[in-house]
């Protein structure tokens, strides 16, 4: 188990949530398969198949949840044709004009109708909440869906104090000056491959990868204005990614040697591996977020 993406939140309250706690709060929102006239269906399941009636998996004091999302597909196509059909009998059989009002209604029978007999298509997003050092991390390059997740959380717990970092200095402005080799800070490496667009209105965008990126070409670039929106980066030989203005990351890698540390540590006991994972990810985001975020200047205060 690891991460492939992490959207990062910050507590604005300081929390001390138990396992028990969560478990407790979770009961009335655990997912439960749409019913035949559902479009879509969201609560918590286990963050292991190993997991019997557990919602909460904790490891050296951080908690992993997982939430699941059943979507009924219904093909806009198939049901645009329906309707397509249904207003040409009807102004066949009785000669009049079907305005926007009825076809929205119309088309919403016909969804009804096909809902019974749509494929489900089931997606889950993971989250790890570190309540001693006032962070939670989202598993997800989406931020709805990443909201959707705090959603399903807040509307479990009754109330979920979190907010994205807020940094004093401008991500874009600092990864372009990375790449003039100006103030990149020592842990951190650049990798080949990054994004630049123009801050001009145009809003080009210029995608480089497996190249070197502290070059004659791309000083141009820069020099001509344009700014550092993604960046790939390596940090502490541990763990590589790519940076997003937003601070969001993305393709989130262990190192190979952090990989073969992690296979070493391998279980035949499905959750001992899980635990063991869990704690692993958990210390590197302790280390690596602080770092992230002073390397922005650290985090506004308010």
């Amino acid at each position: 188990m690891w991460f492939k993406n992490i959207i990062f939140y910050r507590f604005t309250e300081n929390v001390s949530f138990t396992a028990e706690q969560l478990e407790s709060a979770f009961e009335e929102h655990l997912f439960t398969p749409c019913k035949s006239q559902e479009l879509s269906r969201y609560g918590w399941v286990s963050p292991h198949s190993s997991m019997h009636n557990q919602q909460v998996f904790q490891s050296n004091g951080a908690f992993l949840i997982t939430a699941q999302k059943e979507d009924k597909l219904v093909p806009s196509s198939v049901v645009n044709q329906q309707l397509k059909d249904k207003i040409e009998i009807i102004q066949k059989q009785e000669g009049r004009k079907i305005y926007r009002k009825e076809q929205l209604s119309l088309k919403d029978e016909i969804v009804l109708d096909l809902l019974p007999r749509a494929f489900s298509k089931y997606s889950q997003t993971s989250a790890l909440i570190v309540p001693q050092h006032n962070f939670m991390v989202v598993d997800s390059s989406s931020y709805t869906k990443a909201e959707e997740l705090l959603n399903l959380l807040r509307n479990s717990l009754g109330s979920l104090a979190v907010k994205l970092p807020d940094v004093n200095h401008s991500p874009a402005v600092m990864m372009s000056q990375w790449l003039n080799q100006e103030s990149l800070v020592p842990a951190f490496k650049c990798l080949e491959e990054c994004e630049l667009k123009d801050q001009s209105g145009d809003g080009a965008v210029i995608k480089v990868k497996g190249q070197e990126l502290q070059c004659d070409e791309i000083t141009m670039h820069l020099d001509a204005g344009k700014q550092v929106t993604k960046l790939a980066l390596e940090w502490d030989e541990t763990l590589s990614f790519i940076l997003h203005e937003d601070l969001s990351i993305k393709r989130f890698k262990p190192s190979d040697q952090l990989s073969t540390e992690l296979n070493e540590e391998d279980s035949e006991d499905p959750l001992q591996r899980l635990d063991s994972d869990t704690a692993r990810l958990t210390l590197e985001l302790q280390r690596l977020l602080p770092q992230l975020l002073s390397a922005f200047g650290g985090e506004v205060v308010r």
